[in-house]
């Protein structure tokens, strides 16, 4: 401590005693001395915007009292705390107390100008809500801290070079304009990330488990390469979890250093580690209330005596304790392992506490975040009902159904006490709203249709009812088809669901030179579906149908030989110039599906199961029945690689001596089906006449999938890689001929862009045919609102 000299502390006082009058003196010349008076008047002087009404308020007397001096003081002192003021005294005229004002300036804009990392109108808003609004009055302080923070906002988004220049212009009547201009800088990239220390694991697969990354081609739109302190202290979270679940135990981050070039354009990471020994576990003993469970607890555990000790194993055990607490209605349960260390054996024993608390029940559940959705349509998806006794495993089955509805891009549920009441707790379920509406447009090239174009516009969440309504078009030069569909998931409350179709399409043979014909189908539909467990649905339905087919003079010859096999000749269809048929059919359906993927957008795990089945009552001029099972099953092989398998089977057949229905046939070939081949362009056989694929009966279809994510991308989920096998083809009724199956393999690219989700692939057919019609490349894009 330094220490002060005699000499220098007489100094000191010399100093202090003018200083310490000057400020007492500047404290008192708001109020001039002045004997206790009875005031018979007050007056307010210089007040523009301020009423005088609220000077009257904090002024300490009333016209026929008495003020003191004291009185006068604390008068200005409460005047200033206001903050409308740069000047404030008070003078006596006689008995009269005049109050002499001069007022801050109010504020009369705001602008803020050079700003693209953040909207213009957004920083106004903030600053608004800071106090440098328009109409408020202005503080420079308030402007300092507001310039300050702005910075910060720079700062975080890694732009460490910007400036904030601040104009303050007076204006008439005692006013200001206020100007923020920005001038925003390069963007500062991580040029290096070293971590030191590390032994049992390299640098670069250290790298690998953080979200950070140096510059990779991909960072333009994963900005991995911004350094932020919240994502630097998620990445050394993320090492600690990668060491604790190996066994390191005793693993600790000694020191990090993030240090910035002086052209503030780079940014170096240095972290220090020590890894410590690998322990394994010697032994686990339950503890605490076991509720008379102790054999279903320890059955839960998945951290075994003689394991390695993982941290994330550790920590499902004591989770699924909590949960399975949680199911049994003890909503706040504690489960907590305390660990014994061996550090000579490099051994940990652990004794895992039960603390179950008190079993409660629901009492209200509340809703928030949702805008546009009505609080209706997340509570029929609730399987955790009000005062009703909590369950974990119903709240997470809840939140479930909540997320699959596809309308919200995050859904929280979380318990909280009731006050007073330790067996009851809320539920809180906060949802944030996502676009539910698309405009899908398709793009594909093809050797015969070139330019393959549709669209689609689907809203999901109708008015905000959850009912979804769509309508589609697909056209080319030679087709053209217009569909619309309006389901409602809950026509009953018990969640039957009803849907309406409603489609026309019609195609031109002659525009690809494929015959002399053109076909135009028109139906309308009712189905019901029905919820029978929470993966499991029913469906059953009607659909009425309409064929109309125009025949000319060069009509391929098996729509020839279906329409003479249908109409007797006498009647006059025959196959001439302008003649043809229109036939029509009432179908009865049936179908059955069950959804077991973890997601609806990017699935890693489960299985996705369509069956369905139809057939034409007797109304009508057809008669058929068609088959059809779809099969998706998903499976993690690392914690990022997924292998997806597809297979798709269909039979048809006619019924009752009538010609089976030529355009009813499956065809094979395109996305969807086997990659690398035109859609719809493959089949047992050529017409004789065109040379067009006659479709079958019988379809076999499937795929297999390796689901990476994309190299570069980081811990970002939104690029998808994959590479495929398909395999495929169409047959006659009854016979399946393994050596005409087609194969292809590739690679594409599944995005989840701003615009919407787009699915690129490039295939590569295997065994192709002279007669087959290939199509290598194929993708679409599409656009949420």
């Amino acid at each position: 401590m330094t220490q002060t000299r005699p000499y220098q502390r007489r100094a000191l006082r010399l100093v202090i005693k003018p200083l310490a009058a000057a400020i007492a003196a500047l404290l008192m010349q708001g109020a001039a001395a002045f004997d206790p008076f009875t005031v018979t008047d007050i007056r307010v002087e210089g007040a523009q915007r301020t009423e005088p009404g609220t000077v009257f308020s904090y002024l300490p007397v009333k016209v026929g009292e008495r003020i003191t001096q004291e009185q006068a003081d604390e008068a200005v002192r409460a005047l200033f705390a206001t903050g409308f003021f740069r000047d404030v005294r008070l003078e006596v005229e006689g008995s009269v107390l005049v109050v002499y004002l001069e007022e801050r300036p109010a504020i009369a804009s705001v602008e803020v100008t050079g700003t693209k990392e953040f909207p213009a109108e957004t920083l106004v808003k903030v600053l608004r809500d800071m106090g440098l609004g328009e109409a408020r009055i202005f503080d420079r302080s308030v402007l300092e801290r507001a310039e300050q923070e702005l910075k910060r906002q720079y700062l975080s988004r890694g732009r460490y070079a910007a400036r904030v220049t601040t104009t303050v212009t007076p204006l008439p009547r005692n006013r200001v304009g206020l100007v923020l201009a920005v001038e925003e800088g390069d963007l500062a990239r991580i040029a290096e990330i070293r971590i030191i220390g590390n032994q049992a694991f390299s640098e670069k697969k250290l790298r690998d488990e953080m979200s950070l990354s140096t510059p990779t081609w991909l960072s333009w739109y994963t900005k991995t390469d911004q350094y932020a302190r919240e994502k630097f202290a998620a990445d050394l979270e993320a090492l600690r979890s990668y060491y604790l679940d190996r066994g390191y135990l005793e693993f600790s981050i000694e020191s990090t250093q993030v240090s910035i070039t002086p052209d503030k354009e780079d940014v170096h990471l240095t972290i220090a580690v020590k890894e410590g020994e690998v322990f394994r576990v010697a032994g686990i003993k339950m503890g605490g209330d076991l509720l008379g469970r102790e054999s279903e607890l320890e059955a839960l555990l998945t951290l075994r005596p003689g394991d390695v000790f993982s941290g994330a194993k550790l920590t499902d055990s004591t989770q699924r304790m909590t949960t399975r607490l949680g199911e049994l209605g003890y909503a706040f349960a504690n489960v907590v392992a305390v660990p014994r260390l061996d550090r000579d054996k490099r051994e940990v024993s652990f004794e895992v506490l039960v603390d179950p608390g008190r079993r409660a029940y629901v009492r209200r559940i509340h809703i928030s975040g949702n805008t546009r959705t009505r609080d209706i349509v997340i509570r029929r998806e609730m399987r955790q009902f009000e005062d009703a006794w909590y369950d974990a495993e119903k709240i997470r089955l809840s939140r479930t159904r909540v997320e699959r509805l596809g309308f919200f891009t995050e859904v929280r549920v979380e318990s909280a006490p009731v006050p007073g009441a330790p067996d009851q707790v809320d539920l809180n379920v906060n949802v944030v709203e996502q676009r539910t509406g698309s405009l899908m447009l398709g793009v594909g090239f093809s050797s015969t249709d070139s330019l393959i174009l549709s669209a689609s516009v689907n809203q999901q969440n109708f008015l905000g009812t959850g009912k979804a309504f769509a309508f589609g078009l697909n056209t080319t030069k030679s087709s053209r088809t217009i569909s619309i569909a309006y389901t409602d998931p809950y026509f009953t409350p018990d969640g039957v669901s009803r849907t309406f179709d409603l489609y026309t399409r019609t195609f031109d043979a002659a525009e690809l030179n494929l015959g002399d014909y053109k076909l135009r189908t028109s139906g309308v539909g009712l189905r019901f579906g029905v919820p029978y467990t929470e993966t499991d649905r029913v469906s059953m339905g009607l659909l009425a149908e309409n064929n109309k087919l125009t025949l000319g003079a060069a009509a391929p010859q098996r729509y020839t030989e279906f329409v003479n096999g249908i109409f007797d000749p006498v009647t006059g269809l025959q196959t001439q110039a302008g003649a043809g048929a229109s036939v029509s059919a009432l179908l009865a359906n049936v179908g059955w599906s069950r959804d077991e993927r973890d997601s609806t957008l990017n699935p890693t795990k489960g299985r996705y199961q369509v069956a369905s089945f139809e057939v034409t009552l007797p109304v009508g001029d057809l008669r058929y029945a068609r088959a059809n099972y779809q099969h998706q099953w998903y499976r993690p092989i690392t914690k990022d690689i997924t292998l997806a398998l597809f297979g798709d089977v269909g039979v048809a057949r006619a019924f009752g001596g009538v010609t089976y229905p030529v355009f009813k046939n499956y065809y094979a070939g395109g996305i969807g089906s086997v990659r690398g081949f035109e859609g719809s362009s493959l089949g047992p056989g050529r017409d004789p006449v065109d040379n067009s694929p006659l479709g079958g009966q019988t379809k076999l279809v499937g795929s297999a999938e390796l689901i990476v994510p994309l190299a570069g991308s980081g811990q970002d989920r939104s690029f998808r890689t994959f590479v495929f096998v398909d395999v495929g083809n169409v047959f006659p009724l009854g016979s399946i001929d393994f050596g005409e199956m087609r194969y292809s393999t590739g690679l594409g690219l599944n995005w989840l862009s701003p615009l919407g989700p787009m699915k690129f692939s490039y295939a590569f057919p295997i065994n192709r045919k002279p007669e087959d019609r290939v199509q290598r490349v194929q993708f679409q894009i599409g656009t949420g609102f």
